[in-house]
C-alpha cells in the first residue's frame, strides 16, 4: 500500500505532466494558421488557432470611402471566421492531448474551458 506522501508525490508529477503538454499544445496552436475570408476574398484574416491575429488583406476594389462600412462589415466577418476555425484546431487539440492522456471525453482540464 503506496503512503500518503507517495501518492502526493504521484499526484504532483501527473500534474507537472499536464502541465508540459499543455504548454506543447499552446505553442503548436500558435505555430497553426488559419485564414477566414470574406466577400468571396475580398477581404481574408490570418489568426493562430490561439487567435493571434497576424494580419489582413483587403482587396483594393474596396479602398472606396462610399465603401467603408461595407469593409468594416467584411473585416468583421472575416474575423469571425478565422475565429470559429481557430477555435475548431484548437478544439480538437484539446481532445488530441485529453485522450491521450487518457481522460474521458468532455472532461475539462482547469483553466482550459
Amino acid at each position: 500500500m503506496k503512503s500518503m506522501e507517495e501518492m502526493i508525490q504521484a499526484a504532483q508529477k501527473a500534474a507537472e505532466t499536464i502541465q508540459t503538454q499543455m504548454n506543447d499544445v499552446q505553442a503548436k496552436l500558435d505555430a497553426i494558421e488559419v485564414e477566414g475570408v470574406a466577400g468571396g476574398g475580398l477581404v481574408k484574416v490570418k489568426c493562430s488557432a490561439k487567435g493571434r491575429i497576424l494580419g489582413v488583406d483587403i482587396d483594393e476594389s474596396l479602398m472606396k470611402p462610399e465603401e467603408k462600412h461595407m469593409v468594416e462589415d467584411l473585416v468583421t466577418a472575416a474575423f469571425n471566421d478565422a475565429r470559429a476555425k481557430a477555435d475548431r484546431v484548437s478544439e480538437q487539440e484539446m481532445k488530441n492531448i485529453q485522450g491521450g492522456m487518457g481522460l474521458p471525453p468532455g472532461f475539462e482540464l482547469p483553466g482550459m474551458g
